[in-house]
């Protein structure tokens, strides 16, 4: 275990409510200690060849340490859309410029005993080599749709990222995409 702080506990976050209406502002690490409601963007991204890229997430994460995600992504700044959010997150995460703005697929509500966000999920294609931020990825690959569902179940994925898959999956499923 690493004596390295969280990321960015004290970022700026916005607090919102059911309705995804901004009530307030709260640093990132009081917001989640606290389980106040923010928003995020989750990117699914994948390669020319369609392969979707996953990766671990640094032992220094302030929340699912560890884990592995087949979103890039993160927390929407305040004052910043969902939109803005993928977009940089995307790009900062992968290590790339110039990506395409990614599409928005659908949003939802995830909310567990311990976190709670409005989460806007993404589509986006990335052709261009990628160095991921060191910072928040600790290994990566691109895997192919089949290779994922093999990998479930093996690796400990970060909650909010399968809830979003599944979600993707289900909606796909009833050509609600």
């Amino acid at each position: 275990m690493t004596d390295q702080q969280p990321l960015n506990a004290d970022e700026i976050l916005d607090v919102v409510d059911e309705n995804d209406q901004v009530v307030g502002q709260a640093p990132r690490g009081a917001a989640y200690a606290r389980r106040m409601r923010t928003r995020c963007a989750f990117v699914l991204a994948r390669d020319a060849e369609d392969r979707i890229f996953v990766h671990r997430r640094t032992p220094q994460k302030l929340v699912f340490p560890s884990h592995y995600d087949m979103f890039v992504g993160g927390v929407v700044g305040t004052g910043e859309s969902y939109d803005e959010a993928a977009l940089r997150e995307a790009e900062e995460e992968l290590g790339v410029r110039g990506l395409p703005r990614p599409e928005p697929l659908f949003k939802f509500l995830y909310e567990t005993p311990e976190h709670t966000w409005w989460s806007a999920v993404y589509q986006v294609r990335c052709t261009l080599p990628v160095a991921p931020q060191e910072a928040e990825i600790d290994w990566y690959t691109f895997l192919t749709e089949e290779e994922l569902t093999r990998e479930l179940g093996v690796r400990p994925w970060t909650p909010d990222g399968l809830a979003a898959y599944r979600e993707l999956l289900a909606r796909r499923e009833t050509g609600d995409l």
